[in-house]
């Protein structure tokens, strides 16, 4: 059982994969700074978090966390100072707006209003003009032609 502790020990010292000269001195912090870490996407993998990615750029974004958190700010702050440097996309879950409610339901509002515009047209009756004259006549010359 002790083996098992230590094994599983060893195996989260790597998975936090950071340096320990970068962490924080205040366990907290740093704890706090690595939640952070998870709601940070990483600009150059988009589909990670800052704590999954190895990308400098990760490491980077780590480093200004960690900073904002060392200097006291609380998380709100910190996250509000990296949508003002990189906007809301840095954010793996954005938080919800008015313009992300309209960038995720306009697609959908552009099929809809599609829909109804081609309902309407195919409903809409052709009225056909009636034959001038010469229309009429050419057409009664066509019919007697090709009854003969």
């Amino acid at each position: 059982m002790k083996r098992l502790l230590i094994v599983l020990g060893a195996l989260l010292c790597i998975a936090a994969a950071s340096d320990p000269a970068e962490r924080l001195p205040d366990p907290a912090q740093e704890a706090r700074a690595r939640a952070l870490f998870q709601e940070v996407r990483c600009l150059v993998c988009q589909n990670e978090s800052i704590d999954d990615s190895t990308a400098d750029l990760a490491h980077d974004l780590r480093q200004v966390v960690r900073e904002q958190v060392a200097a006291g700010r609380s998380d709100q702050q910190v996250r509000q100072f990296l949508i003002a440097r990189y906007g809301e996309f840095v954010l793996l879950k954005p938080p919800l707006t008015f313009a992300n409610l309209a960038l995720w339901a306009a697609p959908f509002a552009v099929l809809l209003i599609g829909g109804l515009l081609l309902a309407l047209r195919l409903r809409q009756k052709t009225v056909a003009e009636p034959l001038s004259p010469e229309e009429e006549a050419r057409l009664a010359q066509l019919t007697r032609d090709g009854r003969d």
